[in-house]
């Protein structure tokens, strides 16, 4: 008798043991990534998502926030990583607020820059061009939210060039691509805040603005960042972060494409990339 009641007790607290294992593997295994709903951010992080949950086993909850939040969400640990930081220069105020408590994982692709951009039908190639043609233009830029780094810095550049009779028009992402696809139908004068990759490019003929002075900047690259302790919670996460990298940004560019096709789905075509791209999955996730 003694034997059989130690045997269920200790049957119950091999269970119990079981049990907790089990649920500390399944917290282990929840990520959250934050992304701003630009079209590079979102198609990125789409990825990225699929790749962790198809590949690692994680359950991802990607949340869209506004660019501060971005931050300050993975500097309080309110979030674990991201795959949008723009450096050294775009990101560069928030990056240095907040370093201390973030870690730099690896570069996502080289190629990014901003700039401010026109179809190839309006004969300009200079913003110090902007101020004697403003009417042409209604006197607007046409810009995304206001939080975002290039508003920022379109702002100083209105400032250096002395452009006082233009104004630059907030809005987002999607605002700024119809009103730009409308334009372009009326073969009308409009100047975009842009930047590369971005699908825009492919779908028109579009080219950016000498900026003499960089007040927009110069080419950068995109990076993944994680809070600190990230490897000690998620070490398998933070391997693949640390490799989650295109060949060149013209896949991310190919994938921001398919995600403005009609009915498009981001999880969908982050799967047909990685269906399409085996070779580069396979790298991301070498140990």
């Amino acid at each position: 008798m003694k034997s059989s009641i130690l045997g269920l007790a200790l049957t119950i607290v091999m269970l119990f043991a079981v049990g907790a294992t089990a649920k500390d593997i399944n917290e282990n295994k929840n990520l959250k990534l934050v992304y701003v709903e630009w079209d590079c951010a979102n198609a990125s992080s789409h990825l990225a998502k699929a790749v962790l949950e198809d590949k690692l086993g994680y359950k991802v909850e990607l949340l869209p926030v506004t660019l501060p939040i971005l931050w300050t969400s993975l500097a309080t640990g309110d979030a674990d990583a991201m795959v949008t930081a723009w450096l050294p220069n775009t990101n560069k105020d928030m990056y240095n607020k907040y370093k201390d408590k973030l870690e730099v994982l690896g570069k996502l692709t080289d190629g990014a820059r901003l700039g401010l951009a026109v179809p190839d039908y309006v004969p300009l190639h200079s913003v110090e061009e902007l101020k004697a043609n403003a009417g042409k233009f209604k006197g607007q830029i046409i810009g995304i939210d206001p939080g975002a780094a290039i508003m920022r810095l379109t702002e100083n550049l209105v400032k250096d060039y002395g452009i006082d009779n233009m104004e630059l028009m907030e809005g987002s992402d999607a605002i700024m691509t119809s009103s730009l696809a409308e334009a372009i139908r009326n073969k009308e004068w409009i100047v975009i805040t842009a930047w590369s990759p971005h699908w825009l490019f492919g779908r028109w003929n579009m080219h950016y603005l000498e900026d003499p002075k960089g007040s927009l900047g110069s080419e950068e690259a995109i990076y993944n960042v994680g809070r600190k302790d990230l490897k000690t919670d998620h070490p398998d996460a933070h391997a693949f972060l640390s490799k989650f990298a295109f060949a060149d940004a013209g896949q991310l560019q190919q994938l921001m494409a398919w995600n403005q096709e009609k009915g498009a789905d981001p999880m969908k075509n982050a799967r047909r990339f990685m269906t399409e791209h085996p070779e580069l999955v396979e790298a991301w996730l070498k140990k």
